[in-house]
């Protein structure tokens, strides 16, 4: 499968960066990982958390910048390319035990044509 994993929160990212990158390896996932941040230090730190977590298993991924509206860009780019999956941070969990969710990863749900899993 060609799987698009769209990156941008420090708090987030790591966790669907890891259990995506794991499931690649058992499955052969074929990958491309989208950082989506404007700022330029937390561009370089999810960067270097993305390299660091595929060397890690041993795993070939294709790294991209995104720019602009990241929820829009991730659905265009799933699109054009024909990836099969787009992987989020599925959000965080309300004192109420309710599922909040930021607004890329609400648009890319709404928007998007391809599967779309969120990982907690």
């Amino acid at each position: 499968m060609n799987v698009l994993v769209g990156v941008g929160s420090p708090n987030d990212s790591p966790a669907a960066i890891e259990r995506t990158i794991q499931r690649a390896a058992r499955v052969a996932d074929e990958l491309t990982v989208a950082i989506c941040n404007p700022d330029a230090a937390t561009d370089a730190s999810l960067a270097a958390t993305v390299t660091e977590t595929l060397e890690e298993h041993d795993i070939t991924a294709a790294t991209r910048h995104v720019s602009g509206q990241p929820g829009s860009e991730l659905v265009d780019i799933a699109e054009s390319e024909g990836f099969d999956e787009i992987v989020l941070a599925g959000g965080q969990t309300s004192p109420m035990g309710k599922i909040t969710i930021d607004k890329t990863v609400e648009f890319v749900v709404l928007n998007a044509h391809t599967t779309v899993t969120l990982v907690r």
